[in-house]
């Protein structure tokens, strides 16, 4: 199986996204509350991007989504009408352009192929502003040939993530949705 844009397309029009909430994740909205509202954001494998909706019903204005799925993209902009500070961009993540202060990490990690999780480091340090920070949710199960999800490990993060960006949180996530406690690490992550 290839996790390519017609893979996650496919998963989109037949309704197959066990992981979606409904909602924005609880632990990211406690966090995102203390961001200021002038911050440029990018939430990359956004799926109906709740958490672009959060931040859009809550005074940001520089927001970015990025998805393979066009029919994720379109029923979020379709539930999001009113949204004009949402910039919508459905394309592959490795391919995007851009500089943000801030990048949301909300199961999209977990749902890329793991053999790209060092590409996956590079561009996102290569997206953020110096500073910038990414910020998210990373699954705390042992790392699976087979997913999505894929898992992972505290040493395995550290280790992929220390050589390009300060960790200022990696930790068991204390607010974590029921099905997922004692499974996530919060991370915070300066560029």
């Amino acid at each position: 199986m290839e996790l390519n844009a017609a893979y996650w397309e496919s998963r989109y029009r037949e309704q197959s996204t066990p992981w979606d909430l409904g909602g924005p994740t609880p632990a990211l909205v406690h966090y995102l509350k203390s961001v200021p509202r002038e911050k440029s954001i990018l939430i990359p494998g956004a799926g109906y991007a709740y958490e672009a909706e959060w931040l859009h019903n809550n005074g940001f204005q520089n927001i970015h989504v990025v998805d393979y799925s066009k029919q994720a993209i379109l029923e979020a902009q379709e539930r999001i009408a009113s949204a004009n500070t949402i910039q919508w961009s459905s394309e592959d993540f490795f391919e995007h352009e851009g500089v943000y202060d801030l990048i949301v990490e909300q199961t999209f990690f977990c749902a890329i192929d793991p053999k790209l999780r060092s590409k996956y480091v590079q561009k996102m340090k290569s997206l953020l502003r110096p500073s910038g920070r990414l910020v998210g949710l990373l699954f705390n199960f042992p790392l699976s040939k087979e997913g999505p999800p894929f898992g992972g490990s505290e040493a395995e993060y550290r280790n992929l993530f220390s050589a390009e960006f300060e960790i200022l949180h990696l930790e068991n996530c204390y607010n974590s949705i029921k099905p997922r406690a004692g499974r996530e690490f919060f991370i915070e992550l300066e560029a």
